[in-house]
């Protein structure tokens, strides 16, 4: 039986036998099992094969291997016995530690940061997802051995680290990557640029700006797809979406609003990622409002919930900006479960609980969002001439006309708007 990994690590194909490894340090607030779960699921999204899934308990990290050496040989033997050719460890590793534990075990050997970098370089679509995804890649191979140079190169596919055509540079040349990472920046930064300029021409009209977030594979794409009937990549896959997603929607009250799908985010997200995709989190910063898609059924729930508060703080999210949880996957919880979270939802202003595969409480949600979203809304009177259609229509988009009638030559429309609204009415065209 191949492997994928006969002699050279680098020589890797995509569809072979894998081992997860969970190195358990104590101190974590997550499940062991469910970790190794969502581990595995990061390996299906390159295509390897999990095979075995490995928790191993460690008192202190060792600085050469992380593992013990008893640790180590008994899952060298694994790696042996069952044809493995990948060993994913769920762990932050040293590029000691990569290469010793590639030499002790025969494999080949993947951090949890390389493996996420790999999915993203796999998944990034747009000019600037690839150009954010490479960014990261050699932020983070900066500091290793670099094993080959056809990222560089490749239009299509991830960016190297299970492999490629072979050895393209011998020895990395640290000053070409130094240069291609300040060139990538600048790319980046005019991206950045251009995204301020579109959001400071929405934010005149002005549009409320809505971005769903969550940890990833929470089910905010398929809410998405329900809320603006659109077709973006929804699978029970981590990291199904990369690159952003804007939309236009109508709410109660609101002629026009932008909803945005983001990247999920995943705990221990890569410094270099969070770094590298702040050009697109920075819809998230500028929303009016966050909706908080969470996977109510995932037994690691709360703590998913913390990793993207985490994340949230870390990309510089205003903690006032308002927000509501949408606890998501309603459908998949039983009986008592599902009892017990509409309690709880039933005690929080902040909690939606919907399915957003079949629609159960979505409409709950808008009207919460909207509700949100008109607070400190006044009531106006307002007066047009009967010919005037450019102002009728700009009550209509940026207000809740609530009656309207005509007096003799004259318009008459009660409306409901924000008072920045009504001052810039009362204006237009001064």
């Amino acid at each position: 039986m191949s492997t994928g990994f006969d002699r050279d690590p680098d020589e890797f194909s995509r569809g072979a036998r894998a081992v997860v490894v969970y190195p358990d340090m104590g101190g974590s607030t997550r499940d062991p099992e469910a970790r190794l779960e969502e581990t595995a699921g990061l390996a299906l999204a390159i295509g390897v094969e999990v095979v075995e899934r490995v928790a191993l308990r460690i008192r202190a990290p060792k600085p050469g291997t992380l593992i013990g050496s008893g640790q180590v040989e008994a899952l060298a033997e694994t790696v042996r016995d069952r044809e493995i050719g990948l060993a994913v460890f769920d762990a932050a590793l040293s590029p000691v530690q990569q290469r010793n534990l590639e030499t002790a075990l025969g494999c080949k050997v993947i951090d949890r940061t390389g493996l996420i970098l790999e999915i993203f370089g796999e998944r990034a679509r747009t000019a600037e997802g690839r150009l954010q995804v490479e960014l990261a890649h050699l932020d983070y191979q900066a500091g290793r051995l670099v094993r080959s140079w056809t990222h560089l190169e490749r239009q299509r596919g991830g960016f190297g680290f299970l492999g490629g055509p072979g050895e393209t540079q011998i020895e990395a040349d640290r000053r070409l990557i130094r240069d291609r990472m300040a060139r990538l920046r600048r790319e980046l930064e005019q991206v950045s640029r251009t995204r301020g300029l579109h959001r400071d021409r929405r934010q005149r009209a002005p549009w409320p700006i809505i971005a769903l977030v969550g940890y990833t594979n929470a089910g905010k794409s398929t809410l998405f797809n329900r809320l603006t009937g659109a077709d973006v990549m929804a699978e029970n896959l981590l990291f199904a979406t990369l690159d952003p997603t804007l939309r236009q929607i109508s709410l109660p009250g609101i002629d026009k609003a932008i909803l945005s799908d983001t990247v999920g985010f995943v705990s221990e997200l890569p410094t270099q990622l969070v770094a590298a995709f702040k050009a697109t989190l920075e819809e998230v910063i500028a929303a009016d409002l966050l909706v908080h898609v969470r996977d109510i059924a995932h037994p690691d729930s709360q703590a998913q919930r913390d990793d993207v508060e985490t994340v949230l703080k870390e990309i510089g999210v205003d903690p006032e900006t308002p927000r509501f949880e949408a606890w998501n996957k309603l459908d998949l919880l039983d009986d008592e479960r599902r009892a017990e979270a509409i309690e709880e939802a039933g005690r929080r202003e902040d909690v939606v609980l919907l399915s957003a595969l079949s629609g159960e409480g979505v409409e709950l949600l808008v009207e919460r969002v909207a509700a949100r979203l008109t607070e400190g809304h006044r009531r106006y009177r307002v007066a047009l001439d009967t010919s005037d259609g450019a102002g009728a229509a700009w009550l209509h988009q940026h207000g809740e006309v609530i009656d309207h009638w005509i007096e003799g030559d004259r318009a008459l429309y009660e409306v409901r708007m924000a008072p920045k609204d009504h001052e810039r009415f009362e204006v237009r065209g001064a």
